[in-house]
């Protein structure tokens, strides 16, 4: 790749992560005009210099749907934000379907087949 080319690369990929960080910082200010400062799921109140652990949670799961009422968002302290976007993405694995577009047949192993038959022999 020229070395043109390159800095053009490098001076979009700067400009894309400057705008991600305003918007961010937008809509978290936003949120937090608008919700108490307390996680939505465990229910800690942060204040003073503790309020950066608590973070905005897009409900939908999409980054660029920031309506002003704030109906996208949640506050969610960072231990609970990484839950909840784990718990998204073991649902999102589990969900996957096989290539041929059918999800895996459930297990046909039976542990307690035959087993009236075996305890009727015991009487």
């Amino acid at each position: 790749m020229p070395q043109s080319d390159k800095d053009k690369l490098d001076r979009v990929v700067a400009e894309a992560r400057r705008n991600r960080q305003q918007r961010e910082q937008d809509y978290r200010e936003q949120a937090l005009k608008i919700y108490p400062w307390i996680c939505a799921r465990c229910g800690r109140e942060f204040t003073g210099k503790k309020l950066r652990e608590l973070t905005v949670h897009h409900r939908d799961h999409n980054h660029n749907n920031n309506p002003p009422d704030g109906s996208n968002w949640e506050l969610l302290c960072i231990y609970c934000h990484d839950n909840e976007h784990s718990r998204h993405l073991d649902q999102e694995w589990c969900d996957e379907t096989t290539p041929g577009g059918e999800q895996d047949p459930p297990s046909t192993y039976r542990p307690f087949a035959g087993l009236d038959a075996l305890l009727k022999d015991k009487k």
